[in-house]
């Protein structure tokens, strides 16, 4: 579902990634790691298996990021059950924070509750496909699906509340009212939305030096076929642009930076585009 390196690749060769387990309950968004020899992985070992389970399939989440403190984010979608995203019970929904040995933070927001998991750091989420950290600030950097409309861009905060189902700017695929409501006290509005949907799949902030007047720009994949770009500016979205790949006009599923300063965009079909400058 999603790959990253650790902090200390270079010494310790260690990757880690996704996937979904199975099992008696159906499948579950599942934390592993292994080490890279030459072209083979070795050690391979599950760190963490969500409480997330469901035999529906889908809405798995799955991305993951490294924060500049080391412990790993991991989102989780609602596996198709909404309701779940609010009850701290469970991990459908949730944006979850672990130590790189799939051991929780003992400083996370919810560790000292009998009646929530100790690996959630944020809730109230539908699907979550990108996730980004800021290596010079730290800022945790979400995405996700809404139903029939209503994407989301948000910054992630220690126990904040995002809303869904609760709030949500989206209707269900059949046109019916999931909530009157778009927003509520105590629960976080997003950065920016989507109306009608963009299907956003894989989220970057650039940095390098190779494009400078997109410095500070976010890249989002999106499955509606194009590359998005975002001008941020203290957290707000000031500008979009939607960047359309018209030789390969495929469903995006990710966008990197390279250490080169381009832009790797991967497409559904297993086509991996690298973008330079035109000039």
């Amino acid at each position: 579902m999603d790959l990253a390196l650790h902090p200390r690749f270079a010494q310790n060769r260690t990757i880690y990634f996704t996937y979904s387990k199975r099992g008696p309950r159906g499948d579950a968004p599942t934390l592993a790691s292994a080490r890279l020899d030459a072209a083979r992985l070795t050690g391979v070992r599950d760190l963490f298996v969500a409480d997330a389970w469901s035999t529906y399939g889908g809405n798995t989440g799955s991305r993951i990021a490294f924060g500049v403190d080391g412990t790993i984010y991991m989102t989780i979608g609602d596996r198709h059950e909404a309701t779940p995203a609010q009850d701290l019970r469970s991990d459908k929904g949730k944006i979850l924070r672990l130590n790189d040995d799939g051991t929780i933070p003992k400083d996370n927001p919810f560790v000292d509750r009998a009646d929530a998991r100790p690996e959630i750091y944020a809730y109230g989420v539908r699907n979550p496909q990108g996730l980004f950290v800021e290596p010079s600030t730290g800022t945790v950097w979400e995405h996700e699906h809404g139903p029939r409309g209503g994407d989301e861009l948000n910054i992630i905060k220690r126990g904040h509340n995002y809303g869904w189902p609760a709030i949500t700017f989206g209707t269900n695929y059949d046109g019916t009212i999931i909530s009157a409501d778009t927003a509520r006290d105590g629960m976080d509005q997003p950065v920016v939305h989507w109306t009608p949907s963009i299907a956003p799949s894989g989220l970057t902030i650039y940095s390098g030096d190779r494009f400078p007047a997109w410095r500070g720009n976010a890249f989002l994949g999106a499955l509606s076929r194009h590359l998005r770009r975002l001008d941020l500016q203290e957290g707000r979205v000031t500008h979009q642009e939607a960047l359309q790949l018209t030789r390969f006009p495929e469903r995006i599923r990710d966008v990197r930076q390279g250490p080169d300063g381009l832009l790797y965009v991967l497409t559904d079909a297993g086509t991996l585009l690298r973008i330079e400058p035109a000039q």
